[in-house]
């Protein structure tokens, strides 16, 4: 089922199932079936058609008459999927007894009146079809398509370049000075208010800002508001940012309250960023809970609106980018550079349509990847934007992603206009929207793929053409979901609304102001509906005066109230997606109905407060592909989710009671995930008989389900492609050595908590293997590191080595062969690497974690990774002294200053307590010289150092030492703090870094630090 041709998509496939003997229709309706069949494919192709042409350019009847198709074609898919469901209930025959008689003879007689009325039913659709088709013939609108070729899918090309931050440089550097007051009130609550319209990258500059601010900060957090936000969780992701537990669930006024307490009593300087904020009266809520403590602490709003700008205090104005700037930008989108044969008035033009503005330059790159240079004027010009009054900018930014939109082949459209379900600001998670395409029929099966995998190319395809911006995870560093711009959302709920996609309801909006459009149907037929933070209100049931009868998604997100999903199961007959996300009141007594959805395809019940799903039901809902009750209060899963043959996708968490012998009958699962294997009796042994398993994550394996799954399970897991598994640190050696699995489809392997690296982690058992991340507990042996190296499909390989004892180990990365298309590392606890010329050839990104620089004193070999283009390292001094870390660093710069790549760098300096992060290579050379000059007489370490200086500030209790000891040490500390007290130290960094408010500390509290040795010595 496609947006642009209603549900022809999976229409036409179930139109040539019906023609199957096992249906046994009558010969009039098996004619009238073939009819539809050529008639619905032509008409198919015509919208295809008329869904490249923008909505502005098509004739009102034209939309009308495509509006009508669409809405056509879905009641006939409902119409023969209620045939088909109840063909298919009906079941096979009975037994030859007199009862199994009596029942066959129903069931004949069932069938008979069911495929006499489907009979009738083509009969009126047949007729309805023929009238259509006279309407078509009436208007002669072939010549309103155009043709729009394909954008070249270059993912790996778009994003090889951070694009966002061109041109941010000069206002991130504008706006961290406003932030920093050198006077008497540099003490005092400093507020700034970013303001400008969608697109123009506050968002991205106030990022860029925090990240170069928060190691200065007791506390940070960066939390997106939105435009109607849900106060009491906008409270709540600001407490759980600061590490502010919050206990039981609170009203606004008691986390105010709280977060006020927390900034005073515990003295909290803390660095606050509120993105997206549209309201006043939203800003002054929030600003209730900023209160002033005297530390220095910052915020920093970013809104469309002047007057919120206003409100906080000190306006930033967001400017485009300049000319060059954008240029840059559309370069760096489109690939390496200009083109030889440019248009210079092509871009010029371009560019000038942008507006400087971030968002339209990247979109419009994506339509001219691929493209020729002469072809580009014609992009301009088919862009057709006109004047729209004083926000012509805003105007021009929209249509460039309307045209975008209108770009995407028909499949993409659907997806896209699906996202619109979701409130703005969201985090999308991945699995779980491709999952819900699944169930809507959106994605095509294709021979020798399966749907899973074809949605996740759908997904990519709408990252590579700039409509959905990707988010990672912070371990794997695989694409984990996404965000998606309000500008782009803006532009597909209207899209979604005109033509009855999607339904929204929201606190402050219900459905007439949704349907308000003369273009939009009447809400009798729904086909969408999505409730965000929706409280039920008796007075106010909007949602329950819709027609249910035609839904067919219904997702709730963030609803504390939903009383009303009893009367709403009810009405729901078609339903196939049943969301219902951060319903924190929802239960399991308001779900009794469920049987009812037959053919429900998608049940999330995530972070809800089920305890229990209706056994008796469960085992009704045969079309059931994904059960999601992850985060519930959940006990025990039903047995009769046995029954569930269809079911592809199953997640639960650590508390959620698989009973014996359950899991093993679900053998048309692909995906188990979250599976705490103290909950699932004999889980080694019965994962054998779920031979379809594609991805597989279980935790705290213990040591006797391991024997059983390499004994009796492993062997039949054929189709493993995701793998995670964690474990207490046991040791395996004895369950897997000897042991070779068939793996040969795995691509992610995540081991956690064992105790060496299997030997079976080699070139020959997992070829395929793109992903590899393991945290073990004993050093990798040279001879399985040379194992690893020799993987050739690896992209992504993260190994920690957690030891109890410090014990560092050089690995040595060789040169020929190795590592052939590694494009990122990520190595830390006791392994130290030193790269030989040539090693990893494809590495773009290095992650580093706890170097030590007395282990490595010559640097870590940069200079040998030839495609090289981001270094980020953490070194651990807790036992390395000031003189090292200076060798170490010297080093280290000298590679980076010689790389012919110039890559970018961010190195984090950490001890017992203090952490400093600097990025680049200035503020390293800046800060490494203050580090080595405090430490390069007597040995002090650099932990020493930092002890020192906090005990200028707060002596520590001596009651151990007798007054003779107590006068010794306060000597000692007195004479080294004179001699740091005498050194002219390098000043501090251009950012006014934490390390130069050090610089200053010490030097004024010298004296006060010697009166403090005085007081010992009294003592």
């Amino acid at each position: 089922m496609e947006f642009a041709t209603g549900a022809m998509g999976t229409l036409l496939p179930k139109l040539a199932m019906l023609l199957k003997d096992e249906y046994d229709l009558q010969k009039s309706a098996k004619e009238g079936i073939v009819f539809l069949q050529k008639e619905m494919k032509s008409i198919q192709a015509f919208l295809k058609k008329v869904s490249n042409v923008p909505r502005e350019q098509l004739d009102e009847e034209v939309k009308i008459w495509a509006r009508d198709v669409r809405e056509l074609s879905y009641n006939i898919e409902d119409k023969i999927d209620t045939f088909m469901l109840r063909v298919d209930s009906l079941g096979p025959a009975e037994k030859h007894n007199f009862s199994g008689f009596i029942k066959n003879c129903r069931q004949s007689l069932s069938k008979v009146k069911t495929r006499h009325k489907i009979a009738n039913d083509i009969k009126d659709i047949k007729s309805k079809i023929s009238e259509v088709v006279e309407r078509h013939n009436r208007y002669k609108i072939q010549d309103v398509a155009t043709n729009y070729s394909d954008v070249d899918p270059r993912i790996f090309a778009m994003f090889q370049n951070i694009a966002n931050l061109v041109g941010t440089e000069k206002a991130s550097d504008d706006l961290i000075k406003r932030l920093s007051i050198a006077d008497d009130t540099a003490k005092m609550l400093k507020m700034v208010g970013i303001v400008g319209f969608g697109g123009l990258g506050k968002t991205t500059l106030s990022k860029v800002v925090f990240d170069r601010l928060k190691t200065q900060f007791d506390c940070s957090c960066f939390v997106p508001v939105g435009r109607k936000p849900y106060m009491k969780n906008v409270f709540k992701d600001i407490c759980t940012e600061l590490n502010f537990k919050v206990k039981g669930e609170l009203a606004e006024w008691q986390m105010i309250n709280g977060l006020q307490k927390f900034f005073l009593e515990e003295k909290k300087r803390y660095l606050i960023v509120l993105d997206d904020v549209w309201e006043t009266s939203t800003w002054q809520l929030i600003k209730c809970a900023l209160i002033e403590n005297n530390c220095g602490s910052r915020v920093i709003t970013t809104t469309r609106i002047s007057n919120v700008a206003l409100e906080v205090g000190d306006v930033y104005n967001m400017e485009p980018l300049s000319e060059d700037n954008s240029k840059m930008l559309l370069y760096s989108r489109i690939g390496n550079g200009p083109p030889h044969n440019e248009s210079a008035e092509a871009v010029e033009k371009i560019l000038q349509k942008c507006g400087g503005v971030p968002l339209s330059i990247i979109t419009i790159a994506s339509l001219l990847v691929g493209k020729p240079v002469e072809d580009w004027s014609k992009v301009y010009d088919s862009i057709g934007f006109g004047a729209g009054g004083n926000n012509e900018v805003v105007e021009n930014t929209r249509k460039i992603l309307s045209f975008s939109y209108y770009d995407l082949p028909c499949y993409l459209k659907t997806c896209l206009l699906y996202v619109s379900v979701y409130p703005e600001d969201r985090w999308i998670n991945k699995e779980d929207l491709i999952w819900k395409w699944v169930a809507e029929g959106f994605v095509k099966k294709e021979v020798g793929t399966e749907l899973y995998d074809v949605g996740e190319q759908y997904f990519m395809e709408l990252v590579n053409k700039s409509m959905i911006q990707p988010t990672e995870d912070e371990i794997s560093h695989i694409v984990d979901g996404c965000r998606v711009h309000d500008m782009v959302l803006d532009i597909i709920r209207i899209l979604a609304r005109e033509e009855n996609f999607v339904t929204i309801l929201d606190r402050e909006h219900d459905v007439e102001q949704h349907c308000s459009s003369s273009s939009s149907p009447s809400s009798a037929s729904v086909r969408r509906l999505a409730m965000h933070k929706q409280f039920y209100d008796k007075n106010n049931d909007s949602a329950l005066a819709l027609s249910m009868s035609q839904v067919r998604s219904f997702n709730a997100i963030d609803c504390p109230n939903m009383s009303m999903m009893p009367s709403l199961l009810t009405k729901f007959h078609i339903l196939r997606v049943l969301s219902l996300e951060y319903c924190d009141k929802l239960s399991g007594d308001q779900l009794k109905l469920l049987g009812k959805l037959l053919q429900l395809r998608y049940l999330g019940l995530c972070r809800t407060r089920i305890a229990v799903l209706p056994s008796e039901i469960m085992g009704d809902l045969l079309h059931l592909q994904t059960l999601d009750v992850r985060d519930t209060d959940l006990r025990t899963l039903p047995a009769t989710v046995s029954q569930l043959t269809k079911l592809i996708r199953l997640c639960f968490s650590s508390g959620t009671r698989m009973l014996p012998g359950v899991g093993k009958l679900m053998t048309s699962l692909q995906v188990l995930q979250m599976v705490d294997t103290n909950d699932w009796p004999n889980f080694g042994k019965e994962l054998g008989k779920l031979t379809e398993l594609r991805n597989l994550k279980a935790t705290n394996i213990r040591k006797e389900d391991m024997v059983q799954f390499v004994e009796e399970s492993a062997c039949c897991l054929h189709n493993l492609q995701d793998l995670e598994m964690g474990f207490d640190g046991y040791d395996v050696r004895d369950i897997w050595d000897g042991w070779t699995p068939s793996w040969q489809q795995l691509r992610r392997l995540n081991i956690d908590g064992l105790d060496h690296l299997p030997a079976w982690v080699n070139h020959t058992c997992l070829p395929r293997l793109t992903h590899l991340s393991l945290i073990i507990t004993q050093p990798v042996q040279e001879r399985k590191q040379d194992v690893l190296a020799m993987m050739p499909a690896l992209q992504f390989l993260r190994i920690y080595v957690f030891m109890i004892k410090r014990q560092y180990r050089t690995w040595i990365i060789p040169a020929s062969g190795s590592f052939p298309n590694l494009r990122h590392v990520v190595l830390g606890g006791s392994i130290q690497p030193v790269f030989l010329p040539g090693a990893m050839p494809m590495l773009t990104k290095l992650e580093l974690y706890r170097v030590q620089p007395h282990a490595m004193p010559n640097g870590v070999g940069l200079e040998s990774l030839s495609g090289l283009n981001h270094v980020d390292i953490t070194i651990n001094c807790e036992d390395s002294f000031g003189g090292e870390l200076e060798k170490w660093s010297t080093a280290f710069l000298c590679e980076i200053k010689n790389h012919p790549n110039k890559p970018t760098s961010i190195v984090t300096i950490e001890g017992d307590d203090y952490q400093l992060t600097l990025n680049g290579t200035e503020e390293l050379e800046e800060e490494c010289c203050f580090w080595s000059s405090m430490g390069e007489e007597d040995g002090e370490s650099i932990t020493e150092i930092t002890m020192l200086w906090s005990m200028s500030f707060q002596p520590e209790k001596q009651d151990e030492d007798t007054p003779t000891e107590a006068v010794e040490k306060g000597e000692e500390t007195s004479n080294k703090l004179s001699r740091f007290s005498k050194r002219d130290y390098p000043p501090p960094s251009k950012d006014g870094g934490p390390l130069g408010e050090i610089h200053e500390g010490m030097r004024s509290s010298l004296t006060s630090y010697k009166t403090n040795v005085s007081f010992f010595r009294i003592t």
